[in-house]
């Protein structure tokens, strides 16, 4: 798969931004855009309850709305931040109120930039993007793929708007599905491998808490590691594991209980239903 890694610098222009949907996700672009340089005043929010609103008011200091045709005028930059059953709904209401040249951002799980492009006006621009948990606390990643109408300079501005967010990958869209399976689902795979540690601690006779705080610690550490040095990951674990010492008499269990197998086979099950969930939309609407 190739791709461009990209870590944005908050500079530049900072079109008006819409952010329609302001569940996890939705604020936590929003949090990211204010970070990266967008003024309060230039980022209005849909929300659904007022209460809602009132608390982003508050928190983040931009404004809110109901109306999401309301929220699209003037912007330049609008995120699409809501479930993917109610995409469809969602671009119907604000297509003619769309400005020109405005770029659109999806962070919809599955659905493709052709889904957006077949329901907004000929020749809008449309940004796919796969972002996943940890963006939370500004340490996720995000992939982005340009549509057919996208330009360079339309993935480089989606790519500064998550920049405070994490690491920014620009992969080809055909490549989303995968991405989505590895890095989007991946948090959960992170945190099934320390539960499974933390437990393994407890049989061997740790407490819980403690069984818990070293496999958080190791994962985080051997995390850094890889990212500081650089160094494959194969290389790393040669320098772990002695001839015949206990690491190696692990990694033999783990290879014997087929987990390399395992995480192949529920990649390939996350991209597959990634690719279902999305057919299915496509006809429903």
């Amino acid at each position: 798969m190739s791709t461009t890694t990209h870590r944005a610098e908050p500079s530049g222009p900072t079109p008006r931004l819409a952010v329609l949907g302001t569940g996890v996700m939705g604020e936590t672009v929003l949090a990211g855009a204010l970070r990266a340089g967008w003024p309060a005043s230039e980022v209005v929010a849909t929300v659904r309850r007022p209460e809602r609103g009132e608390e982003l008011r508050e928190r983040h200091g931009v404004t809110t709305t109901t109306d999401n045709g309301e929220a699209v005028r003037g912007a330049g930059l609008v995120v699409v931040a809501v479930k993917p059953k109610d995409v469809a709904a969602l671009l119907a209401q604000v297509s003619e109120h769309l400005g020109e040249g405005a770029v659109v951002v999806s962070v919809v799980v599955g659905l493709t930039t052709r889904f957006y492009e077949d329901r907004l006006p000929a020749g809008t621009s449309v940004v796919r993007v796969m972002p996943n948990t940890p963006s939370v606390i500004g340490a996720g990643v995000s992939a982005v793929s340009g549509g057919s109408a996208a330009s360079d300079d339309d993935v480089t501005l989606v790519e500064r708007l998550l920049g405070q967010t994490g690491l920014v990958v620009r992969v080809a869209e055909k490549d989303q599905d995968a991405v989505g399976a590895l890095s989007g689902s991946g948090p959960a795979y992170v945190f099934y491998v320390v539960d499974a540690l933390a437990e393994a601690g407890v049989l061997l006779g740790l407490t819980r808490a403690v069984a818990r705080e070293l496999a958080t610690a190791t994962v985080l550490g051997s995390a850094r590691m890889l990212d500081e040095t650089g160094e494959h990951p194969v290389i790393l674990r040669e320098k772990v594991s002695s001839p015949g010492g206990t690491t190696v008499a692990a990694l033999r269990a783990l290879d014997e209980g087929g987990v390399r197998a395992a995480f192949l086979s529920a990649l390939e099950a996350a991209r597959d239903r990634s690719q279902e969930l999305a057919a299915a939309l496509e006809e429903r609407s």
